[in-house]
């Protein structure tokens, strides 16, 4: 599969004309459409199964999703539900199961678990070759040495850096700043940027004067959770933001009492030259890149010889990228 990757003009005056929107949902129905396409050429679809203990609304919203995503690209999906109440050594036997099953391309520890139970153990104990979430410490850590490829990027990261990408501005002697230093986000975030070229600054919650390292970026990534955090004093004019938070806060005008809101302040859109909204940036991404890293399974474990079917290059992220969908925002 043969991919180009988009741009999009910068504003000639940011400050003036407002930041450009990027579409990070029609970006990745973009990328699920080609994923099927790409997923249609083979004699059995990939399948993806997550494991999932109890059943809280949140996270079976977010199987919903990965669901209907997979449902989209031609990907099998199987729902392995266990009791609240399952003891360790029950999830870990489960998952080595899935580990030797040969008909299993990928799986998932949809987290939180219950609080009886080590998230950490579990998601250790999925296969490297299976681990399409990218969470694994042999998966992230190599994403931080030089001549090493992981078998996944964690989904996250991998969605913000083809956004990123999406705006067709060179990264390589540029200054980042990651804020937030989690596992899942600012730590495979900051590497990836590194990787880029880019000089890079991970804020964090011992960090002193956040605002002033975030006021350099080049590229600001925030991934806190903590609504309206990033105020226009932190960012520097023209800048690209990607807002990975997912918040609630109150909003009388909405039904449920409340909408949802990122880490970004709605003001930074009269600084940044591109930003993403929330919702609609980077968490439909995040689930365009499961899939993607879903089918890579599937090619790599079936010994697929030319690069793999859904065009991820690992280092580069996923190469899947249809032209940059933006909206100017006066």
């Amino acid at each position: 599969v043969k991919l180009t990757r988009p741009s999009c003009p910068m504003p000639e005056n940011p400050q003036r004309a407002g930041a450009v929107l990027i579409d990070g949902k029609g970006i990745a129905d973009e990328t699920i459409a080609k994923l099927g396409r790409a997923v249609a050429t083979l004699e059995v679809p990939p399948l993806l199964v997550v494991v999932m203990v109890g059943k809280q609304a949140p996270s079976l919203s977010y199987i919903k999703r990965k669901e209907a995503a997979a449902a989209e690209c031609g990907i099998r999906t199987r729902l392995l539900q266990m009791d609240e109440d399952t003891e360790q050594a029950a999830l870990l036997q489960a998952i080595v199961s899935l580990n030797d099953d040969e008909d299993v391309d990928g799986i998932i520890v949809q987290l939180p678990l219950p609080p009886h139970l080590d998230a950490n153990a579990a998601t250790k104990k999925v296969s490297p070759l299976k681990d399409v979430d990218g969470f694994l410490p042999a998966n992230v850590g190599s994403i931080a040495l030089h001549g090493f490829e992981p078998a996944f990027v964690p989904c996250t990261p991998k969605g913000c850096l083809d956004l990123i990408k999406s705006v067709g501005i060179p990264l390589r002697g540029k200054e980042a700043v990651m804020v937030g230093a989690s596992n899942i986000v600012g730590i495979p975030m900051s590497a990836l940027l590194l990787s880029e070229g880019m000089t890079v600054t991970t804020c964090h919650i011992d960090t002193v004067d956040c605002a002033a390292h975030a006021r350099r970026a080049d590229v600001l990534v925030v991934a806190v959770g903590k609504a309206g955090l990033v105020t226009p004093e932190w960012v520097k004019p023209g800048a690209i933001v990607i807002d990975v938070g997912i918040n609630f806060v109150p909003d009388a005008s909405k039904k449920a009492g409340r909408r949802m809101a990122g880490d970004v302040d709605e003001g930074v859109r009269a600084v940044a030259g591109f930003l993403t909204p929330v919702p609609g940036g980077v968490g439909p991404m995040t689930v365009a890149m499961l899939m993607s890293n879903t089918v890579d399974a599937h090619t790599r474990r079936r010994g697929r010889g030319d690069e793999q079917l859904s065009g991820n290059a690992t280092r580069a992220c996923s190469p899947v990228l249809p032209p940059c969908r933006a909206e100017q925002v006066s």
